[in-house]
């Protein structure tokens, strides 16, 4: 099977979140399934300098502005293609500007992606045309749209397609004053099109046309299909149930492998646990926490949003610090909640850790270095950050939601004794029950057997990329059936 993968941000070229992780990982483990998968991008100047050998691909392809299309080589040796357009080289941030707002030109940026994909596969490229075009997140919800277009001016199948939900709180909409600049036929704006509540929803047109649906874990399927999580799409969700799968993501042991990762201080497997303290001992030297062993030290890497639960970490930070716990936390979002862990980490510069932004090598380290990791999101479609804390040893703390329910298993009595337990979850995202998850990781650090024990059946989850892999492979296959 022929795919082309359209996508914002791609690993290690671009990275803003877990999305990039995704798009670099699937069309590795695809290969195994008879896929030859092609990525598609916007030039932006990270992506662009990260595929050296892009040349413009030898076709009348023309569009407004001075858009031009290349085709190039990604560092792991697949194909790419790169939509090279003057509005890419603007700013750093494909999403937003130095101030933090988007770019007045998104809703043109992504357009054009989509816009490609389908150009892509009416055979753009004369030495390869696919035969699904799989869509990531808003940034790629037109693609479903234009082959729509396509179809229907050609009179012909063009490509089947895939759109994945990665979160849909984002859901890329846009005045309905920019319908002319988008080059669709009218039939396309209506309500039981890219209309939402009088605007242009990106999201919405991969819901409405692509042929198949997937998310990025099952339970997140369901629960985008009730009002809570929905953000108004929930019904036409309901309607699309039976297009609708949800395929929990993997996590790419190339990258995220304690036993190999060249960017933590020791390199360690289950067997060799003793030596992730140094790890510990080396990550509380470098943010300047106190070397202790007694109790247990945890870590956050995330966006720091409401979303991501962030306000619970901070209503539980004295109950933390009071047991003797430490916190290392780092990433950027909301300013309200970056000064108030700011000033935690002023006021207790021993226990308390704070790096702003978003560091790699970091977030490596941390990641094994800590003794647990939290993720008390409000939601969370599939979440990576519980998944590396898993391959680590690093026991997940997490609220029982979205690809979260489906990873980790809760260190209550029962699973202790039956061998499934691997972390810490809590229902209502409540301060109580916060707390709660917190002191039971707190009792069971004391009982170092048992922790040890709930360690290695963490890091013997597989959670790699293969049963992902599969799950894609199958709603292609049935795409093309």
């Amino acid at each position: 099977m022929k795919v082309l993968q359209a996508c914002a941000e791609f690993y290690p070229l671009l990275k803003t979140g877990g999305l990039a992780d995704v798009c670099a990982a699937l069309p590795r483990a695809l290969g195994a399934h008879g896929c030859d998968v092609r990525v598609l991008m916007p030039a932006f100047p990270a992506i662009r300098a990260g595929v050296p050998d892009a040349e413009p691909l030898d076709t009348t392809f023309a569009l407004a502005g001075g858009a031009r299309l290349l085709r190039g080589t990604l560092p792991e040796g697949s194909t790419c293609y790169l939509i090279d357009a003057p509005m890419y080289a603007q700013g750093t941030n494909p999403y937003v500007d130095a101030e933090g707002r988007a770019h007045a030109d998104s809703h043109l940026r992504f357009a054009l992606l989509g816009r490609v994909a389908a150009m892509l596969a009416e055979g753009l490229d004369g030495a390869w045309r696919p035969q699904i075009v799989h869509g990531h997140d808003w940034h790629a919800g037109l693609a479903p749209v234009y082959l729509r277009a396509a179809s229907s001016r050609l009179r012909r199948w063009v490509a089947g397609s895939v759109f994945t939900i990665h979160n849909l709180a984002f859901q890329g909409t846009f005045p309905m004053s920019v319908r002319p600049e988008l080059d669709l036929p009218a039939e396309f704006f209506g309500i039981d099109g890219l209309e939402f509540y009088g605007q242009v929803s990106f999201m919405k047109g991969g819901l409405v046309y692509a042929d198949k649906l997937t998310t990025v874990s099952p339970t997140y399927a369901r629960e985008i299909q009730g009002a809570e999580q929905g953000c108004g799409l929930d019904g036409m969700l309901r309607a699309r149930a039976a297009d609708l799968s949800g395929i929990l993501n993997g996590v790419d042991p190339r990258i995220w492998n304690p036993a190999s990762d060249a960017l933590i201080a020791m390199r360690y497997d289950a067997g060799k646990l003793a030596r992730k303290a140094t790890c510990r001992q080396r990550l509380q030297a470098e943010l300047g926490l106190e070397a202790q062993a007694d109790a247990p030290l945890f870590g956050v890497v995330s966006r720091l949003t409401e979303q991501k639960g962030i306000h619970l970490v901070l209503e539980g930070l004295a109950d933390l610090v009071r047991r003797g716990g430490q916190l290392a936390v780092l990433g950027s979002g909301d300013a309200t909640l970056e000064a108030a862990l700011r000033e935690a980490a002023a006021a207790r510069p021993s226990r308390v850790a704070l790096r702003l932004g978003y560091d790699e090598e970091l977030a490596h380290r941390i990641v094994a270095g800590a003794d647990v990791i939290l993720v008390p999101s409000r939601f969370e479609p599939c979440g990576l950050t519980q998944l590396y804390g898993l391959r680590y040893g690093t026991l997940p703390l997490v609220r029982r939601v979205g690809g979260l329910a489906d990873s980790v298993v809760d260190s209550a009595l029962e699973n202790l004794a039956d061998g499934t337990a691997t972390g810490f979850v809590f229902e209502r995202l409540e301060l109580g029950d916060y707390l709660a998850a917190m002191r039971r990781a707190f009792a069971l650090f004391q009982r170092r057997s048992e922790w040890r024990k709930v360690q290695a059946q963490a890091m013997a989850r597989n959670f790699d990329w293969e049963a992902a892999a599969d799950g894609y492979a199958a709603v292609y296959r049935s795409i093309l059936a």
